[in-house]
């Protein structure tokens, strides 16, 4: 029995229009997503064979084929539940829509909810080749930061919690956009669901003492 599965859609394909059309949903989950998602499990096939077999020296790729396609699955994941249709999404976080507590942690971690989103829209117009713009949350400082992951999972603070993910991969928004990655991201603040990152906010904070028990 596989150990990871392809989440379904929060949403129908044309659900995010016209910010993501309905043929890149559709690709980037069934496709793209599904891939990561089989190559982790295969991958977990893998492992356990050349244990049995006592393999090792196919371990050092297959750990890192694991971390790449299991980073994969994870940041889609996160991704769509991240948004939400234009109509429900977008602005910023707001007291009085019972998100609070992330809109003052952003305040407090960035100086502005503008200052944030503009450093946020240039790590993910940025990346180099592939990879993702990511607000996390880091237990030790209790802070949140930005992070550029490339790829899928280099460049990240141990233990950093991703709460809201852009996906700056190719495959994201070629199809609509061309070679405009910023016109994407851009577009991208139009559909943030503030309530799925605010929720995401609140549960990473609370598994800090996990990481900073004292001995």
């Amino acid at each position: 029995m596989p150990v990871y599965t392809l989440p379904e859609l929060p949403y129908d394909y044309s659900a995010l229009a016209p910010v993501i059309s309905p043929e890149i949903i559709e690709l980037h989950h069934g496709k793209h997503h599904a891939a990561y998602v089989k190559g982790a499990n295969d991958t977990l096939e893998q492992l356990a064979e050349a244990r049995d077999r006592e393999s090792w020296g196919s371990v050092n790729g297959l750990e890192k084929n694991l971390a790449f396609h299991l980073s994969g699955h994870i940041l889609h994941s996160i991704y769509w539940q991240n948004m939400t249709g234009p109509q429900d999404g977008g602005g910023e976080p707001l007291e009085a829509d019972g998100v609070g507590g992330l809109a003052e942690a952003i305040r407090e971690s960035f100086g502005s909810f503008a200052a944030f989103r503009t450093q946020l829209s240039k790590a993910s117009a940025t990346t180099q080749g592939s990879g993702w713009g990511v607000l996390a949350y880091e237990p030790l400082s209790g802070r949140l930061i930005v992070e550029q992951v490339y790829d899928h999972q280099g460049n990240v603070g141990q233990a950093s919690t991703p709460i809201l993910v852009f996906d700056a991969w190719e495959h994201a928004f070629y199809l609509q956009y061309r070679n405009q990655k910023a016109d994407f991201v851009e577009a991208m603040w139009q559909v943030v669901n503030w309530q799925d990152v605010a929720r995401r906010y609140e549960a990473a904070r609370s598994r800090t003492d996990a990481l900073l028990l004292a001995p």
